[in-house]
């Protein structure tokens, strides 16, 4: 095999290819709505057409890859390049009408031209904007593209001003503007208030990615490959043969299923590939089917029964008492004194296994798995009552915590009570 050298270069290589979310310049499936997003968009940017569309689609199913390849294309145009101005928003950064506009002063340079002047009206001050970027006559007046990510969190601004005077512009013959929205809620326009609705075009493109799963088995096996101007070109060729091998080994193809039924989208892939790769040594050179079985363990875990492996024996004996309550009267809600009562039984049963606790110790045991948030009181039950009688529900499954017992190292045996 190759120096060790070659194998650094190649994991910098792949790592930062993870790292840094290095996307396909294009989404993969999505042709017809990358042509039909750049008509609507060119429209805007070169015959001064205004043009409203929201882009919906579930996470991770590249709605944004699909406008930024769109802008790209876009932007190689050259009358575009020198015209169109951009204004990016995003919901969870500007979460009210105020800020927004501070973000699109500050994004098309105006900050000094509005100065310290007072608006009657948010209309107004956007319409004075769009006003101070017309270089003169109608004709010349210089197209914007708004972009609002997370679109679905500006419906909640009060009485959605900004989204009722970009639609509104973008329906009157003013300013050319384009107005695209990114969101992944399919019931969007029930968001909208009726007079925000009837401004907008009703135009939707939906993002949903058509790949199936020999695609995702391909495009992990390009994500994991070397590529053609690595230096050493026979290192290269032997890594991406193993990774080819890889992809075709039949528990490698069990995982992969589960993670493309679980989600088609890069990040969760990355990780999955890059937990996987930083394994590799120089004395283990490439990726083997067991790394990537154990990156997809990691990848999948449960946190709620990972947090029962840190619980003190008496924790886990008051978790199993409750499990035995729930199993008894069918998932109602308990008091700390029902699982008191239940956890005495216990302990007169198998008295040999574990210590006697004092009540106030127990207690504490249990504000401990509600600060966990394994148990929280049930709504409502709060303020008035006494917190021994408060109730609770229990926020595990049976089989979280069966699997939690047969992982806990030294259990005393008798811990083991399912009877």
């Amino acid at each position: 095999h190759s120096s060790p050298s070659h194998l650094s270069t190649s994991l910098l290589i792949l790592r930062e290819r993870f790292c840094f979310q290095k996307l396909p310049s294009a989404p993969v499936g999505l042709e017809s709505q990358h042509k039909h997003l750049l008509e609507l968009l060119k429209r805007t940017a070169i015959h001064g057409e205004s043009n409203s569309v929201l882009i919906v689609g579930p996470r991770g199913a590249g709605k944004t890859m699909l406008l930024k390849s769109v802008l790209n294309e876009l932007l190689d145009v050259k009358e575009v390049k020198s015209n169109i101005l951009l204004v990016q928003l995003n919901g969870l950064l500007q979460t009210d009408d105020r800020i927004a506009l501070k973000e699109i002063t500050r994004q098309l340079n105006l900050e000094n031209v509005v100065g310290d002047k007072v608006f009657g009206s948010f209309a107004e001050n956007l319409a004075f904007l769009l006003e101070a970027l017309k270089k003169g006559d109608r004709s010349s007046s210089r197209p914007v593209l708004f972009t609002l990510d997370e679109f679905d969190l500006f419906t909640h601004h009060k009485n959605q001003t900004l989204l009722y005077n970009l639609f509104d512009i973008s329906q009157s013959a003013q300013t050319p503007v384009a107005v695209v929205g990114l969101t992944c809620r399919v019931d969007v326009l029930e968001l909208l208030e009726k007079r925000v609705k009837s401004r907008f075009s009703h135009r939707q493109i939906q993002a949903l990615s058509p790949m199936d799963f020999p695609q995702y088995v391909e495009l992990v096996q390009q994500q994991l490959s070397l590529p053609q101007e690595f230096p050493d070109g026979r290192f290269a060729h032997e890594w991406n043969n193993s990774v080819k091998a890889l992809c075709e080994d039949k528990s490698v193809e069990d995982v992969l299923r589960k993670h493309f039924n679980l989600s088609k989208d890069f990040r969760s892939l990355h990780m999955l590939l890059f937990l996987a790769l930083s394994c590799v040594t120089p004395s283990n050179p490439t990726i083997k089917p067991s790394l990537l079985l154990e990156a997809s363990r990691l990848c999948t875990m449960d946190c709620k029964a990972n947090m029962l492996h840190g619980l003190s024996i008496l924790e886990l004996c008051l978790i199993i008492a409750m499990k035995h309550l729930n199993d008894h009267y069918q998932d109602e809600p308990f008091n700390f004194e029902m699982v008191y009562n239940e956890f005495k039984k216990f302990l007169q049963r198998k008295s040999h296994s574990v210590h006697s606790f004092e009540k106030p110790v127990v207690i504490k045991a249990f504000e401990h798995l509600q600060q966990l948030e394994l148990i929280r009181p049930v709504d409502g039950s709060a303020s008035r009552t006494q917190k021994e009688y408060q109730l609770m529900k229990l926020l595990l499954d049976h089989t979280q915590v069966m699997e939690a017992l047969q992982r806990y190292p030294q259990c005393p045996t008798d811990v083991n009570w399912s009877d």
